[in-house]
């Protein structure tokens, strides 16, 4: 299938210079926000504790920070999820920054938890702390086993315990993962001796917190260097398969084109603060992949076309080689860019990231597969006959 009736005859090549500044602004300007600013770094490289919450009444960023701001965590990183009631608060606060001490010797998961809880303290209003020194328990931020437990302790049966907690871990996983009113619980099924223990005992908190996530600082550290190196390697493994399918210089030539839109995924990055996570490197590995299999096409009619077109210039040979294959190069990345761009726009808040990562990546991939993959061949072949020439 093609786009073109005839095949074009665009003049690629002699445009090279404006490409190589056009990317040489990009990716200094990425260098100047990297020495500035730095990566947004999120949990998997920085460590901390990072927590999903959903609240039942509508609240602001500002609202969720001001809370926060009474146990010292204001500075907390807080994202709303869409539109929803939702928020991921992320920080690396220990317990010397939330003024409890450190006298006791405690591993990682026992200090992520005291986070955890503080913040839960943080959230909670005056009524909800009252509720829970008198000694009731919040059936939207306790675990199933604790709920079961607690009713056992109060003389429900073993099996009623168990079905109760049951249908309200139930109930909080369905929509907002909150439990309205005790009306729910009735209609979910749990007996009328349990209602009347729950609505004495209990209480309904307004949040819930859906998930909590912590990453040691020196699993961060680990995970930072793992991730460099996948990077490295895959451009190596790259350079290795193309010097070894073609020559050396279209293998150097297509290092150079993967590292230039690794560059420039990494400055748009940079430009619009997106946060850095496994997600995002696992994009930046697709893209690597992504982006050399438009470029081996290429470089397989080019070496083909070098055995017909014998007398002509390699400008020229570079030039009908890219037109020849350039309906190919639009639909390829035309597909995969509507397909990334659904992802982008309707995948939700936690995809986003790594949707954003492969829009830059498929929109640089295009534009370097012609202006910079076969303008580099231009370039070591003026360079290389000058060195034959002296």
């Amino acid at each position: 299938m093609k786009i073109f009736k005839e095949e074009p005859k665009i003049k690629f090549i002699n445009k090279r210079f404006y490409a190589f500044a056009l990317s040489g602004l990009i990716i200094l300007a990425g260098v100047a926000m990297f020495f500035t600013r730095g990566f947004n770094m999120g949990i998997d490289f920085s460590g901390g504790t990072m927590i999903e919450v959903s609240l039942r009444e509508n609240t602001s960023v500002q609202q969720l920070r001001n809370m926060l701001a009474k146990i010292n965590l204001g500075d907390a990183q807080i994202t709303q999820i869409g539109g929803e009631n939702k928020f991921f608060i992320k920080t690396l606060a220990s317990l010397k920054k939330l003024n409890l001490g450190n006298s006791m010797k405690m591993e990682d998961i026992e200090e992520y938890e005291i986070v955890a809880r503080e913040i839960r303290n943080g959230i909670m209003d005056a009524a909800e702390r009252e509720q829970a020194a008198a000694g009731k328990i919040d059936l939207n931020n306790t675990a199933e086993g604790e709920i079961a437990r607690f009713l056992r302790d109060k003389g429900i049966a073993d099996e009623d315990a168990k079905e109760s907690a049951r249908l309200a871990i139930g109930l909080r996983k369905s929509k907002t993962g909150i439990i309205g009113d005790f009306s729910a619980l009735e209609k979910a099924g749990v007996k009328h001796r349990v209602m009347d223990l729950l609505r004495s005992s209990a209480y309904l908190g307004k949040f819930t917190f859906l998930s909590v996530e912590f990453v040691g600082p020196q699993v961060g550290k680990e995970l930072r260097r793992k991730a460099a190196l996948a990077c490295i390697w895959a451009l190596i493994g790259m350079l290795v398969y193309i010097a070894f399918r073609f020559k050396f210089l279209y293998g150097l030539s297509g290092i150079l084109t993967l590292a230039h839109d690794v560059l420039i995924a990494l400055s748009f990055i940079l430009f619009f603060n997106i946060e850095m996570s496994l997600q995002v490197i696992a994009a930046i590995l697709t893209i690597v992949g992504y982006s050399i299999n438009d470029t081996i096409v290429i470089f397989d009619r080019l070496r083909d076309n070098l055995k017909i077109m014998k007398k002509d210039d390699l400008e020229a040979i570079l030039d009908k080689s890219l037109n020849q294959t350039l309906s190919r190069s639009i639909f390829t990345s035309l597909t995969v860019f509507l397909t990334v761009m659904s992802l982008f726009l309707f995948g939700g808040e936690v995809i986003r990231p790594f949707a954003f990562t492969m829009l830059v990546g498929v929109l640089a991939g295009s534009y370097s597969t012609i202006y910079q993959s076969c303008a580099w061949l231009k370039v070591w072949e003026k360079y290389f006959l000058k060195r034959k020439k002296s």
